[in-house]
């Protein structure tokens, strides 16, 4: 279907959940943990694990841990429901969406207003954590399940996909510019006022976006007229039983070629999210405040979210990013991973001679081994940057000698230069091993 000046309304609505969540997602992951961290002054051991013992912390729950397992458990969860409940809510992708947006908006809003006034190590800035993560997770995973169901469930498969990309990476590109937007307008969350007022803002406009995909976009299963009852036929005479999710989540792990790519796409996460976290922590350690000012830094912190969208082909991405140690090129490897998780839906279809695809449930799967990863991430570097005294450069009275940090300083610039290294190579040794090749041309029209 087409609209005035030759736009395309399917992928335009579609993608329309791309630059609302983009807006959202790339704000929430750059500033909650330097906000947790410095403006709340929330404590490693509220943060995550305990490790070590700290009296200031009157209820000492690992935070992040929380959130890992609900992080990990929500997206099979939601992704079978989406394809096996009877509910028009949860069976229609697009209704999802629609329900789920204003929602997932108002999550997004969690963190940036504090429940009240912190101080340091108050365990109510832990549970704020904890709810403003696991919120915004199940939010996101709900709209954006949907979403990925929508990408594998595309009019003329192949073709309405590439259709879909190219117009997603123009909304991902737009989305993108929020953080530079932000940093400019707050100061880069000096002026916490304006960045408040600034994230009211974006909830709006990314839930105006979002139910424009769940009033437009139209699937393939759609056009043509197959009812819920008979979408029922296969597995749903079981739905929600514990044998049934058991036995279709066995199906699509194991495969070899899920796995593989569940495999790369763990370290690909864990990259993106040590990425958004730790990029503005570490370039004010190391680029002292008179080199740059505020304006040029965030100009800076934009660019790294706007450049990598100009990058395409996600294996080109891989054996070029030891290379790439300032850590922009995996958010554009990360934005075509759709294709080929859509081409194991195409594959698992035709394996199991499925009546309708089981799209949510397999990126629910995914999800499932891979998000952990973006709790690991924040864990693991939070734990190194703290063992070198990062917890004391923020709270210790007045203004610290910051000659006594250069072992800090030194292990930040270790971290910038060997994860990338190391996590590109693990991709590669991975990714040669997946051999799913045009399975769009076997699956059914």
């Amino acid at each position: 279907m087409k609209i005035l000046w030759g736009i395309h309304a399917n992928a335009l609505a579609y993608s329309m959940t791309t630059l609302g969540a983009g807006m959202m997602n790339s704000i929430f992951n750059f500033y909650y943990v330097k906000l947790f961290l410095n403006r709340y002054k929330i404590s490693e051991t509220a943060f995550h694990v305990a490790q070590k013992n700290d009296s200031s912390d009157k209820f000492p729950c690992p935070w992040q841990v929380v959130f890992m397992i609900w992080n990990a458990i929500n997206n099979p969860l939601f992704g079978y429901i989406q394809d096996n409940c009877r509910l028009k809510c949860c069976a229609r992708r697009q209704v999802s969406i629609l329900y789920g947006a204003p929602l997932y908006g108002l999550a997004f809003l969690l963190p940036w207003f504090p429940w009240r006034r912190y101080e340091e190590g108050d365990w109510v800035g832990g549970l704020q954590l904890a709810a403003a993560l696991c919120a915004f997770d199940g939010l996101l995973t709900s709209v954006l399940l949907a979403q990925c169901a929508l990408f594998a469930e595309s009019p003329s498969r192949h073709e309405g996909r590439l259709q879909l990309i190219r117009y997603n990476q123009v909304a991902t590109l737009l989305g993108s510019t929020s953080v530079l937007f932000c940093g400019l307008v707050s100061d880069n969350m000096e002026n916490f006022a304006y960045f408040q007022a600034f994230t009211v803002l974006i909830a709006a406009l990314a839930t105006v976006c979002m139910c424009c995909t769940g009033k437009c976009s139209t699937s393939q299963y759609e056009q043509r007229e197959i009812h819920t009852e008979d979408a029922n036929l296969e597995n749903r005479d079981g739905a929600f039983s514990l044998a049934s999710v058991v036995s279709l989540t066995k199906q699509i792990m194991t495969e070899k070629n899920f796995l593989c790519f569940v495999t790369m796409n763990f370290f690909q996460v864990f990259h993106l999210a040590f990425y958004n976290n730790f990029m503005m922590i570490f370039a004010d350690n190391l680029i002292p405040k008179d080199v740059l000012s505020s304006s040029v830094r965030s100009i800076m912190y934009g660019a790294g979210f706007i450049c990598p969208q100009g990058i395409n082909y996600a294996r080109f991405v891989f054996y070029n990013s030891p290379n790439a140690e300032i850590l922009i090129i995996v958010q554009a490897s990360f934005s075509l991973f759709n294709l080929p998780l859509a081409d194991i839906v195409d594959a698992d279809l035709i394996k199991h001679k499925r009546r309708l695809p089981l799209s949510s449930m397999v990126f629910g799967t995914n999800a499932l081994f891979t998000k952990p990863a973006q709790s690991l991430a924040p864990m693991v570097v939070v734990t190194v940057l703290n063992h070198y005294g990062y917890y004391n450069l923020n709270n210790v009275p007045g203004h610290p000698d910051i000659r006594s940090f250069l072992d800090l300083h030194d292990a930040m610039f270790y971290l910038v230069c060997l994860v990338p290294l190391c996590i590109a190579v693990l991709q590669i040794l991975t990714w040669t091993s997946f051999s799913i090749q045009n399975s769009h041309l076997a699956a059914p029209q």
